[in-house]
């Protein structure tokens, strides 16, 4: 992916655990659905096919009332390094997950959100980070399950 910094939102995060427990915590719909999304939410996992043209389709169940549904095209997937989507339903950007190794027992995960114009970035960057900080305090506190 190519991008403009007024059209991408990051956010990222080094966790305490080894690369390959933090990547299967998004690899495993079984431990996804557990931490994916903003604090409060809910998902049902409709379909995940972790592959190059797979799909990934969810429904995240706001905490308070609404369901938000979500269609995604994978576009890359190199295990335990780099996973990349396409979404198919609003809003439209192109999500980049990366993970990588700081030590034996410590990763970066990183979100990378690029939007078609700096318009529809700015829409969304407002509460997407602070959202995005939300997930990965999720991620931990499912990581330390899978580290028992």
């Amino acid at each position: 992916m190519t991008s403009d910094f007024d059209r991408e939102i990051f956010s990222s995060r080094i966790l305490k655990a080894p690369v390959e427990i933090v990547y299967e915590a998004f690899a495993n719909p079984m431990h996804l659905k557990k931490w994916w999304g903003p604090e409060g939410f809910t998902n049902t996992i409709h379909e995940f096919d972790l592959r190059p043209g797979g799909r990934w389709v969810l429904t995240m169940h706001g905490p308070e009332k609404g369901n938000y549904e979500n269609e995604s095209v994978f576009k890359i997937v190199e295990p335990v390094r780099l996973v990349a989507w396409e979404r198919i339903s609003k809003p439209l950007f192109e999500m980049e997950i990366s993970f990588e190794r700081v030590g034996d027992s410590s990763a970066r995960i990183s979100f990378r959100m690029v939007f078609e114009t700096a318009e529809e970035c700015e829409k969304i960057r407002k509460f997407a980070q602070p959202k995005n900080e939300e997930n990965f305090d999720r991620l931990e506190k499912e990581i330390l399950g899978l580290l028992v």
